[in-house]
């Protein structure tokens, strides 16, 4: 049976491993794995159900790549001594390669060193502001040692991470003892907590960043500053016109400003209630009443005669006073009439004797077997196009449209 097992290594270095033994080692315990070129030597960090959410949940956890490396078994104390000792040649091996450093004038900060257990890898952990070109560096090195040489740059955050220390709480750095995943920290977070005006030097860390705990409270407040009014902003309440000067989210305190400098402070539910000068609660303003809002579909008659003595239609209709010449019976969506057509072969104009129109009954005369087709072509064209497309013979392409022509089947009229 296989158990995950996190392994720490100098410089607070963490990897994850395979322990394939049927019980999990104890904790802080001295264990032998196996690395990419070798073996090395760590203690157990966490095991378990511990382990499985620091893999998903932390930095190092997620880099890792699958199938993971092997512990291969618990070290003995020989092995312990031998670590050790390997502790105290460290620095001796950074002292030498700072040395070489400066003699190839390269403008970096060896700031730690870490032999491998079966002394076949040599690291060196820098910091530099720009890239540095470090082969020839290496070469020396390697010369030197007679060990492989590995050069690692890392940030000032990461090297206060490796090297541990106190911070000015008085207790061990949060990135050394527990924190999981070192964070950028912005300006913008300084300011949101109203400390941008403190000396830099008392918000920045032993790396000389700003503190990773001012991470830990912003989101608090952000959502507490949220209940308050912006800081400056003019408002209107019970005494006039005021001025945010300032505001206390511990105590729920708001400072306003009057325009002749006088100072008060006053809680945040009392400005809430002043606000707006009529002393109504900001939830409990009442909406002005709209004249044009839409009224629920059930109505009662007395409304409904109420809104017709005071002249005001029903929802939907017309006002019997909107237009002097509105008759009751005009729909609003009538088109004036079109006009008629020019006079021409076969057409007339009203007032104008027709040679081949006939006297009709109830005084009508007809203008021509081809005037009913225009006048049914007119309709058609007011009430929307074209609607009997079938009255017209598939791919045919002369003639008077819908067969009106002389001597053609009598126009389709359309139902009016």
């Amino acid at each position: 049976m296989e158990h995950l097992i996190e392994v720490a290594f100098k410089g607070n270095r963490r990897e994850f491993f395979r322990w394939s033994f049927e019980a999990p080692p104890p904790v802080k315990a001295p264990i032998i794995v196996e690395v990419e070129r070798g073996e090395d030597l760590g203690r157990v960090h966490a095991t378990g159900e511990l382990a499985e959410r620091r893999k998903a949940g932390t930095t190092h956890g997620r880099e890792q790549r699958e199938p993971l490396r092997a512990a291969l078994r618990i070290a003995t104390a020989d092995d312990a001594a031998r670590a050790e000792a390997l502790r105290v040649e460290e620095e001796t091996a950074r002292r030498v390669a700072v040395q070489k450093a400066r003699a190839l004038n390269l403008q970096m900060k060896v700031s730690d060193a870490e032999w491998q257990w079966d002394r076949r890898r040599l690291t060196f952990f820098f910091t530099a502001e720009e890239r540095v070109d470090f082969r020839a560096l290496v070469r020396q090195l390697e010369g030197h040692f007679g060990a492989r040489v590995q050069m690692w740059h890392i940030g000032p955050r990461d090297e206060a991470k490796r090297l541990d220390g106190v911070g000015h709480c008085g207790r061990q750095l949060c990135s050394a003892a527990w924190l999981p995943e070192l964070l950028p920290v912005k300006t913008s977070l300084a300011k949101e907590q109203r400390l941008s005006t403190i000396t830099p030097t008392q918000i920045s860390g032993a790396c000389g960043r700003l503190m990773c705990c001012l991470r830990y409270e912003h989101e608090f407040y952000v959502q507490a500053r949220k209940r308050f009014p912006k800081q400056g902003k003019i408002v209107q309440t019970a005494e006039g016109e005021e001025k945010v000067e300032n505001t206390d989210i511990f105590r729920d305190l708001v400072t306003l400003r009057n325009p002749g400098g006088e100072l008060r402070t006053i809680p945040l539910a009392q400005f809430k209630r002043e606000l707006g000068g009529g002393g109504v609660p900001l939830d409990d303003e009442p909406r002005e009443a709209d004249e044009e809002t839409e009224e629920p579909e059930e109505r009662s008659a007395d409304a409904f005669e109420t809104r017709r003595a005071a002249g005001r239609p029903e929802r939907g209709g017309v006002r019997p006073d909107a237009r002097p010449d509105a008759r009751p019976d005009a729909r609003p969506d009538a088109r004036p009439p079109r006009p008629e057509a020019p006079a021409g072969p076969g057409r007339t104009v009203p007032g104008t004797p027709s040679t081949d129109a006939a006297p009709r009954a109830g005084g009508e005369s007809t203008e021509g077997p081809d005037a009913e087709a225009r006048r049914a072509r007119r309709r058609r064209g007011r009430r929307g196009g074209r609607r009997h497309r079938g009255d017209r013979p598939p791919g045919s392409s002369g003639g008077t449209p819908h067969g009106g022509g002389p001597g053609g089947p009598p126009p389709s009229t359309p139902n009016r």
